[in-house]
């Protein structure tokens, strides 16, 4: 279970089985985290196999995050208590502020 531990990996999941992302671009998408926390986050999950770091030898460098097929699977997974959340939320009238509906 600390695969998905702490408050920002699940939400990371969520962001990146919608697609691919840049890391500016998937910080924009999790307002709230500091750059030194979602560049920790990723790292843990790519050691654990469910984020896969792409980097494009460019100038300037482009970096690209998106899920394993194991991430792919425990995004799944976790689809439940996505979908248990969302019903969550909307009971306590909290509009979510990314991710699917």
């Amino acid at each position: 279970m600390d695969v998905v531990g702490g408050k920002w990996k699940a939400l990371i999941l969520w962001a990146l089985d919608e697609r691919l992302h840049r890391f500016g671009e998937l910080r924009r998408s999790l307002p709230g985290v500091s750059e030194k926390v979602l560049a920790q986050q990723l790292r843990e999950l790519e050691a654990d196999g469910i984020v896969r770091r792409t980097v494009f030898e460019e100038t300037p460098p482009r970096v690209e995050y998106e899920l394993t097929d194991e991430g792919v699977a425990l995004y799944a997974a976790l689809g439940a208590l996505g979908e248990w959340s969302v019903r969550r939320m909307r009971k306590l009238d909290i509009v979510p502020t990314h991710g699917k509906e």
